[in-house]
């Protein structure tokens, strides 16, 4: 094939790909947060988690875990989820998506406007909370709150994540049990990299969903 015909196929490709994704008949890019562990990294963190009852809520409050800081410019933590989770992601001067594609893949739905999108904490801060956050500074929640370096952070559908609440895998598990290996990664990473503990109906909830890797 000539240089010339090639660069016109491949022309024609992204021109098609880009009608498609237009037009909705190819899903927006899946949501990836960084570090998501193989199974048996996954499987050999979650053993070495200890292991103990979880810890009362007393005291607990969303403030102690101070979340959407600053991240670039005028670029919180949210917006920036939004822009590497999503697709065609166009913001504003002050960093607000006004456009773009986000899959999610806690359900399979894809949604245009980011109001539909919540960035969910996967171990949630409550969650972290009862399993040894209660015993760190504020400084450190913070950086629990806004860890971008780990799976801990995540863009799906705002109702999934609010059903979610402060719930382990013990409770609640994405509704698509495809992406139930995946979350028990993230999950089992996210309670490794913070020496969070799990407690015993957790442990085997996540044994399960690491078995169907």
């Amino acid at each position: 094939m000539s240089t010339v015909n090639n660069a016109v196929r491949v022309a024609a490709l992204s021109l098609l790909t880009t009608a498609a994704l237009t037009l909705g008949l190819v899903p927006a890019a899946s949501a990836t947060p960084p570090s998501i562990p193989s199974t048996a990294t996954a499987k050999a963190e979650l053993a070495a988690l200890s292991v103990a009852a979880d810890g009362p809520m007393t005291g607990y409050s969303r403030d102690l875990f101070p979340h959407w800081s600053t991240v670039s410019g005028s670029c919180n933590t949210r917006e920036t989820v939004l822009k590497r989770d999503g697709t065609n992601v166009v913001v504003d001067s002050s960093c607000a998506a006004t456009s773009g594609r986000w899959y999610s893949p806690y359900d399979g739905a894809t949604w245009t406007a980011a109001s539909d999108v919540d960035i969910d904490h996967v171990v949630p801060l409550a969650a972290a909370w009862r399993s040894g956050a209660r015993n760190w500074t504020t400084a450190k929640r913070q950086q629990f709150a806004n860890d971008l370096s780990g799976p801990q952070l995540i863009a799906v559908t705002d109702n999934v994540n609010q059903a979610k609440g402060d719930q382990t895998p013990a409770t609640w598990k994405p509704p698509l049990t495809s992406y139930w290996c995946t979350y028990a990664k993230m999950w089992t990473r996210t309670k490794h990299k913070w020496a969070l503990t799990v407690n015993t109906s957790e442990k085997t909830a996540l044994q399960d969903m690491l078995g169907r890797c």
